[in-house]
């Protein structure tokens, strides 16, 4: 038996299965039907909504021209009881962000619904289909030679990661790139890099980087002259990423990536976190660099965080406030963890955020994000 999730379909009178792929672990669907290029938007955007889903058999371009019609129609025809633009612009905060969360989820079933065969190769058996073997490797593996299944959108977004680990991320405080692999957080914004290279260190022999993601926060300390970092992570992705991404920048005798929950053996008198900022529940693995469910993360880092600090060490925590204007977690809530975990403010760097959201006031959480602020907060032990 194989151990992956199998989709099932009918066509030209036999009955098929391939291998189902899904990052969100979401199961395949229970109906498919055959389109092609004379398959309507219309009639395509209805089955997609009642949970039938379409497996393309015509152009690949067409495709992709169909996808963008269904995500129009989820704009323009949102269906009970998704809410509207206006409702969730108008409601309240916390409100607000739970609408637009269930806005997106539902925006995210139906165009989830326009599925693509891949071949044993991850090569597309479409007209006009581009070349997504190299972009399916780097989040997949190399092929079995099995047949597979995957949506035309989940695709794209392995098609785009791909480029951006090409093209990488420009990081003007290295002056070099950052590439990210699929399913590990891009440094996009890089207010809260700035922070971690502005803050006074209180040591350059040791230092753990907690999460590390990309590597991109031990590259930083370790341009700044720390001696040793210890970069850790748990997901098999960010530790490659970030031992591929320090090794290109020069900075791999200097940086150690290791797989560990939260923090490696031993202490140090720098140790930096930056954990997901927002505690809702994610929808997928990859959501996790940015939804911490129950602010799991971020309070298993100040709780465990004076045990690990070397004597006159210091915690640096970069955490955002997006999650007190929406209602999600207080200051009071946050102050209260690091006084339960013995812990001391030492001070605070803090800066506003600079990406284009902020000025976009058709966003449903710009209140929110029009008055956040990214914050290095200093901590250290009170013991």
């Amino acid at each position: 038996m194989s151990e992956h999730p199998r989709i099932e379909w009918d066509e030209v009178g036999e009955h098929f299965s391939a291998r189902w792929r899904a990052e969100s672990g979401s199961p395949p669907p229970k109906r498919v039907i055959v389109a092609d290029d004379t398959t309507k938007a219309d009639a395509a955007y209805r089955l997609a909504c009642e949970g039938t889903a379409l497996l393309w058999r015509g152009d690949f371009q067409n495709a992709r021209q169909l996808l963008t019609a269904l995500a129009r129609r989820t704009e323009r025809k949102p269906r009970k009881p998704v809410p509207s633009k206006v409702e969730v612009v108008s409601a309240q905060p916390t409100e607000a962000f739970h609408l637009h969360r269930q806005a997106q989820s539902q925006r995210a079933r139906v165009l989830a619904m326009l599925l693509l065969p891949l071949d044993g190769d991850y090569s597309i058996p479409l007209r006009r289909a581009p070349d997504v073997r190299q972009a399916c490797i780097e989040a997949w593996g190399e092929p079995d030679g099995l047949p597979s299944m995957v949506s035309l959108r989940e695709l794209q977004g392995l098609i785009g990661a791909h480029e951006w680990r090409k093209k990488g991320v420009e990081i003007p405080t290295l002056d070099a790139r950052i590439h990210p692999y699929y399913g590990v957080f891009s440094p996009l914004r890089g207010e809260y890099v700035q922070l971690v290279n502005e803050a006074p260190l209180p040591s350059t022999e040791l230092a753990f980087d907690i999460g590390t993601g990309t590597g991109v926060l031990a590259a930083v300390l370790a341009r700044r002259g720390v001696k040793r970092i210890v970069a850790t992570d748990q997901d098999p992705r960010a530790l490659a990423c970030a031992r591929e991404n320090l090794l290109r920048l020069g900075l791999h005798g200097q940086a150690e990536v290791v797989q560990a929950d939260l923090f490696p053996e031993g202490r140090a008198p720098l140790i930096v976190c930056n954990p997901p900022w927002v505690p809702a529940r994610p929808s997928s693995p990859i959501e996790y660099a940015i939804f911490d469910p129950d602010s799991r993360m971020l309070r298993g880092f100040l709780s465990g965080l004076s045990a690990h600090l070397a004597p006159r060490g210091e915690g640096w925590l970069v955490l955002s406030d997006l999650a007190e204007h929406l209602g999600l977690r207080s200051r009071e809530e946050l102050l209260g963890w690091i006084d339960a975990a013995g812990l001391r403010v030492a001070g605070r760097l803090e800066t506003k955020p600079h990406h284009p959201k902020v000025a976009d006031d058709s966003d449903p959480l710009h209140a929110a994000r029009a008055a956040e602020v990214t914050s290095l907060w200093r901590l250290a032990s009170r013991r």
